[in-house]
């Protein structure tokens, strides 16, 4: 995520996205970076046309933007009800009072507890407690946990469906990753918890009279700090392999994005999860992240690099772990000999599903000049053909970004690269006509640097094309960055792609994709390398992270010193004869 998204930070957890990036000491409130909770203010004025209060006029669509999708009869108040915000905060261990907004009118959602220090502390006895019991409920039980939920979530998406977009802007569609995510996560957890986390033998010291066996024991309470931007899939999707092995969470979700977190949260405890177990709590990053860490026994948090190496910081200074997922500028290589529709198609996806709002989101296009007049024709005419949209339906293929702080960012990133001779292929612009925060899909040519766009993450729906003459040269660019998240790799060659995607320093790479194949592929491990992250979720990574290996080695018949009189001159020549004679043996 950009150094302007992290709840996990500095700021409140506010306008969705943008904490600023002065230093700060506090952080963890894991927006990726900047929700602030405070109100939102009006879209900058570098992107408004028109002011678009109730009692003022619409800004006016302009004549060559991004089509507009009908926007429905139900609306934010439709779906978040005084009845839902009631029953949902219980949830919450807050004795304070803070809100959250929706991205589609920057109007109040909800009003909500928000945590102080202390009731971090009380959330965290109150999961200890409820832990213990937890960890001595056998595994399969455990994991049956997790596939009713999955059936309850196929059963009841829409009403998540609804609480993801009111809460993020995003589409209905985008908003459906989510589910598709955390269902998968569900189901691969549920059936292979118990095989993961089963005892192992292991060959001991010594062959036959020495037997070991590695067992798997849970942290304890994990501290998760989940953002805004994936509510469902950040949040419930990391903490059911840590709630599998048996520990318990005390959970800060971005504020503005609390809703979905805690109607999972309602869900698993009807799916069987004791409600103890898992806690959450609200409140400024700046004060309410640091106390997550605290009292964590691991910590799992998903923002900025910056606020990650605070995280990472805190952590190492208690001797806890710690597994970072944060930012990325992640590049995509179409290659001479790609399918250019398949490709035009995918980088749509790739560029801007949740308005570029995803970690994954590629913004760097690697084009070969052979190709790239033809591949732009048509990604281009896709683009400019997306429709933009706040229905709480399917329809729309883009929806709001997340607030007015990176709404900033965006018009930042843009406006400097115009300024400084980059070319505006399609978008650059915001469009209040439809919400506060919505901007066309863009793409960006020429872009060179010292543009900010160009190294910096951006965070949004903006794309910058690069065109190179042979595969070398477009790895070693893709390669020059200190991030290392997601790449994805176009041809029609699956071999040659695979190659190529073996020299990416990519965490993930999706060969004929975006970042889709590679995200939903759950029992493959998924995170960063360099300044993207520490560990990996999905797979058995994302769930022994949350455990302790401890080992039991049981010594049978002859101790592992002198016996029967041996001296310890003979003791040793005969350690040394077993030793040569298990090398011969091939054992391990």
């Amino acid at each position: 995520m950009t150094d302007s998204q992290d709840s996990a930070q500095p700021t409140q957890d506010a306008p969705r996205e943008a904490a600023s990036d002065a230093p700060q000491e506090a952080a963890p409130d894991a927006s990726r970076e900047a929700a602030s909770d405070a109100p939102r203010e009006a879209a900058p004025d570098a992107s408004q046309d028109v002011a678009s209060d109730a009692g003022q006029a619409v800004a006016a669509a302009p004549a060559d933007g991004n089509p507009v999708a009908p926007a429905g009869a139900r609306t934010a108040a439709h779906v978040v009800t005084p009845e839902l915000i009631a029953r949902l905060a219980r949830g919450v261990v807050g004795s304070g009072s803070t809100t959250s907004h929706t991205p589609f009118t920057g109007e109040v959602l909800a009003e909500l507890p928000e945590s102080t220090p202390e009731d971090v502390a009380e959330a965290y006895e109150r999961a200890r407690k409820a832990q213990l019991a937890w960890a001595r409920t056998p595994v399969r039980r455990r994991a049956a946990v997790l596939l009713r939920f999955h059936d309850l979530l196929v059963r009841r998406q829409s009403e998540v469906l609804d609480l993801i977009q009111v809460e993020t802007g995003k589409t209905r569609l985008h908003a459906h990753e989510e589910v598709q995510e955390v269902c998968l996560t569900a189901r691969h957890y549920g059936r292979k918890a118990p095989g993961y986390l089963g005892a192992r033998r292991h060959t001991g010291a010594v062959p036959v009279l020495t037997k070991v066996t590695e067992l798997r024991q849970p942290k304890g309470v994990i501290g998760l700090i989940s953002p805004w931007n994936y509510p469902l899939s950040l949040s419930v999707g990391d903490s059911l392999p840590a709630l599998a092995a048996g520990n318990a969470l005390v959970m800060k979700p971005d504020t503005e994005t609390a809703l979905t977190a805690l109607w999972a949260r309602e869900l698993l405890i009807e799916a069987g999860l004791p409600e103890g177990v898992w806690q959450i709590v609200l409140g400024e990053g700046p004060v309410v992240g640091p106390a997550v860490v605290q009292h964590a026994d691991y910590v799992s948090f998903t923002g900025s690099t910056r606020t990650g190496r605070e995280v990472a910081q805190r952590a190492a200074a208690r001797l806890v772990g710690c597994s970072l997922e944060l930012g990325g500028k992640n590049a995509m290589l179409v290659l001479r000999d790609a399918d250019l529709d398949k490709a035009a198609d995918g980088s749509v996806r790739a560029c801007f599903s949740s308005a570029g709002q995803l970690c994954e989101s590629i913004e760097r296009l690697y084009v070969h000049t052979s190709i790239a007049d033809a591949f732009l024709e048509r990604f281009v005419a896709r683009t400019k053909a997306m429709r933009l949209g706040t229905a709480l339906a399917y329809g729309a293929e883009m929806g709001s970004m997340a607030g007015e702080r990176q709404l900033a960012t965006v018009v930042r990133h843009v406006d400097e690269a115009r300024e400084k001779g980059a070319k505006v292929l399609t978008g650059g612009r915001a469009r209040p006509d439809i919400g506060p925060y919505f901007y066309e899909p863009t793409i960006l040519d020429g872009v060179e640097p010292p543009m900010a766009v160009c190294a910096e993450e951006t965070f949004g729906p903006v794309v910058s094309i690069y065109r190179f003459t042979d595969e070398d040269e477009a790895v070693e660019r893709a390669n020059a960055t200190p991030y290392g998240l997601n790449a994805s790799v176009w041809t029609k060659d699956g071999r040659r792609g695979r190659a190529v995607a073996a020299r990416l320093q990519a965490g993930t790479v999706n060969v004929n994709e975006g970042y889709g194949a590679a995200y939903g592929s759950v029992r493959a491990p998924l995170g960063g390398m360099g300044d993207s992250g520490l560990g990996r979720r999905h797979g058995a990574e994302g769930i022994l992270k949350f455990t302790e290996a401890q080992t039991v080695a049981h010594q049978r018949l002859l101790p592992l010193g002198p016996a029967f009189g041996m001296t310890d001159e003979k003791y040793a020549a005969f350690m040394t004869r077993s030793l040569r004679a298990m090398k011969a043996l091939r054992l391990r």
